[in-house]
């Protein structure tokens, strides 16, 4: 909200109130979900979840046409939850929430999700994590190539929230879209660009 005569941006009571009850009980996922179909309504990208894979154990068939699974089991993921392309790029990532407020857990990041976003890292996909601390109300991008660096110098068992907010990007709160990690990215990859333009 603009102040005048000032021209000074100002606190808005009623917009924080609508954003504050938009995201009572929301969780990550629902949050991704609503922005990547606005992603896709808007042609800005078009990225999914991909579905967790089940095996089916036992199936009722009380009707010809009415087949019931009453047994199911998950397996376990062997790549992450999210990919797609955005403005030409293969984009893979996996998004993690913590009640923790000084840490983020990485018995949290299964090693086989870790594995996937260093092996599309290394043929050219652009990775990360999307970590949201949710006691905070706030979400950090994370690209992968931060995240090696940090388990290469450092033997833990989690990753301090003072890290992931130095290194990480805080994707501020929207109602449209509700998490606009595509805006972080692109201050990524503009400095990413910057950065080639000078060597």
């Amino acid at each position: 909200m603009i102040g005048y005569p000032t021209k000074k941006r100002t606190q808005d009571p009623q917009r924080d109130s609508a954003i504050s009850k938009a995201r009572r009980g929301m969780s990550l996922e629902d949050d991704l979900n609503k922005t990547n179909s606005f992603y896709l309504d808007v042609d800005r990208a078009v990225i999914f979840k991909k579905p967790t894979p089940i095996q089916v154990v036992a199936v009722s068939y009380p009707a010809r046409n009415k087949a019931k699974i009453t047994e199911a089991y998950y397996r376990q993921a062997s790549t992450t939850d999210y990919n797609g392309v955005y403005k030409g790029l293969p984009i893979d990532f996996e998004a993690k929430e913590t009640v923790n407020r000084t840490s983020f857990s990485l018995a949290k990041l299964h090693k086989h999700q870790l594995d996937h976003l260093i092996n599309v890292h290394r043929h050219g996909a652009t990775a990360f994590l999307l970590i949201r601390f949710s006691t905070l109300d706030e979400t950090y991008l994370v690209m992968i190539e931060s995240l090696i660096q940090f388990l290469k110098e450092q033997n833990r068992q989690s990753i301090p929230y003072a890290w992931i907010k130095k290194e990480g990007i805080l994707i501020p709160y929207s109602l449209t879209p509700p998490v606009d990690y595509l805006a972080a990215l692109d201050k990524i990859l503009t400095k990413g660009v910057t950065l080639n333009e000078e060597k």
